[in-house]
């Protein structure tokens, strides 16, 4: 069921242009500065190659531009991809990161032996190589031809060794995540993504546990069951647990796992369904994060809770009107059953909090949040500032992007019933990201969480120079990074 690539990724030592690859791929910098680093070595091997390309116009520098050179003279490698790394001032991991995916993006859609990337300084390894692996990565491997082609190595030329570890561990994380978002849903449902969570854990060292549903209802999660009781597909909780600092605080992270959501009764136009197996990309996410870091052996202490469901309509689903109780003993009244990540993550956030102080949810939760952030922003909600700072200075790191939305008081009126505890809907066109994140706030007590929304970056409608249409792996390098600096120094 899941197919990631098998690709082996290198550092090497040689000089740019002794390299020997189908592709070499060499960064330059935006401006009329003196070529550096291997573009200035390429250059002077291949008898000013890249600077007649400048001279030209053809290479400019300007960031993800592209030009190949299919019969380099001077060089050990086939072919040359000259790549724009944009303005050197500034330049950050998501700048290399995007680069290199666009790369490999390029090349990747015929067969390919080694593709070889030159950073242009080993500080960039880490985002040179695990932006190789997302450009190698596409959504048709199901096709009798498949529209991308893993090369059989990647190597990175000039890299830091030492940093391999964490670019093998990342990749292989973020081609899980995005695997699991594109698998099709007749193959990907909550049993057998709780089968995939197993599979990774006993291979990258993590314990894995799954409630079936008799055990989530004696775990008293009636908001989770409510919403998985219209399909004929049992629901699961894939619960993570890495121990990698016996005696320390826990990190949790919880995903939505809503594998496919048809809206329930309050049933989606097909515009607004076909895209819904990827409604389990924060799971995704959670999976993906805690294989890589179990995999670089990091000294943290990690607690992954997988809310795993599909939300489908029938005689037995839940009903407009309904009042589910949750764990924690609040009861909700359903006014829409396309709202049923927050119901799911309910329970999952009442574990989680039992467990730790220290939390972050992940869900593709409202498509407020698309319309007020866009594609490439996930919002952040918490109830803590100073553990809301140090999330989202760990995505910043990562080269992703969150923005911080209000989650004061005034706001508490958007999830008020008249009839239960609280209901699971804005109740009206405005603020629906922040009535989604209110709704979870009350399901975590005192614990100090984070409420990310991912519904606009963990999906890609159309490619993009650096990025094949459908899943993106959003939020896997973030996870990663959080847990190295809780490991350090939690709030």
């Amino acid at each position: 069921m899941i197919h990631t690539p098998k690709t082996a990724i290198e550092v090497s030592l040689d000089a740019p242009a002794a390299a020997a690859a189908d592709w070499l791929v060499v960064g330059v910098w935006a401006g009329d500065a003196p070529l550096v680093g291997p573009a200035q070595v390429v250059d002077a091997a291949t008898n000013g190659l890249i600077s007649k390309l400048r001279t030209a116009g053809d290479v400019t520098g300007k960031h993800l531009e592209l030009t190949p050179v299919l019969t380099p003279s001077g060089s050990a490698a086939k072919r040359l991809l000259v790549v724009g790394l944009g303005k050197q001032d500034g330049a950050t991991r998501s700048t290399l990161h995007d680069a290199a995916a666009a790369a490999a993006r390029h090349v990747t859609g015929k067969k390919v032996g080694t593709l070889a990337f030159a950073v242009p300084s080993p500080e960039f390894t880490l985002a040179a190589g695990v932006g190789l692996a997302q450009g190698c990565q596409g959504p048709g491997v199901r096709k009798t031809t498949p529209t991308r082609h893993a090369p059989d190595r990647l190597v990175i030329v000039g890299g830091e060794a030492t940093a391999l570890p964490r670019v093998h561990a990342e990749a292989e994380g973020l081609w899980l995540a995005r695997e699991l978002v594109n698998a099709p849903p007749c193959d990907l449902y909550p049993e057998t993504f709780a089968v995939a969570a197993a599979e990774s854990g006993r291979k990258h060292g993590f314990d894995v546990e799954v409630w079936d549903e008799a055990r989530i209802a004696a775990e008293r999660m009636g908001s989770l069951l409510g919403v998985a009781q219209g399909s004929v597909r049992p629901a699961r909780l894939a619960l993570l647990r890495y121990t990698g600092n016996p005696g320390g605080p826990t990190l949790a992270l919880v995903g939505k796992g809503v594998t496919f959501d048809s809206g329930g009764l309050s049933l989606k136009p097909t515009d607004g369904m076909v895209d819904m197996k990827g409604d389990m990309a924060g799971a995704a996410a959670v999976l993906g994060g805690v294989q890589a870091i179990a995999a670089q052996k990091l000294k943290v202490n990690v607690l992954g809770v997988l809310a795993l469901v599909e939300n489908m309509p029938s005689g037995a689903a839940v009903k407009l009107g309904d009042v589910l109780t949750a764990r924690n003993g609040k009861t909700i009244e359903v006014l829409n059953t396309d709202a049923e990540g927050r119901l799911i993550l309910a329970d999952a956030l009442c574990y989680a909090t039992e467990q730790t102080e220290y939390v972050v949810n992940f869900a593709t939760l409202t498509g407020a949040c698309l319309v007020a952030l866009g594609t490439e922003t996930s919002g952040l909600m918490t109830n803590n500032d100073a553990w809301g700072d140090q999330v989202a200075a760990a995505i910043r790191a990562a080269g992703e992007r969150s923005w911080k939305l209000p989650m004061d008081a005034s706001y508490d009126g958007l999830i008020k019933s008249k009839v239960a505890d609280m209901r699971n809907t804005g109740g009206g066109r405005w603020g629906g990201a922040i009535a989604g994140g209110k709704f979870l706030e009350q399901f975590v007590g005192t614990a100090k969480w984070v409420h990310m929304d991912i519904a606009g970056p963990a999906w890609a409608d159309n490619d993009s120079p650096a990025l094949d249409s459908g899943g993106t792996g959003c939020m896997v390098r973030s996870i990663v990074e959080l847990a190295r600096g809780f490991g350090e120094r939690p709030v």
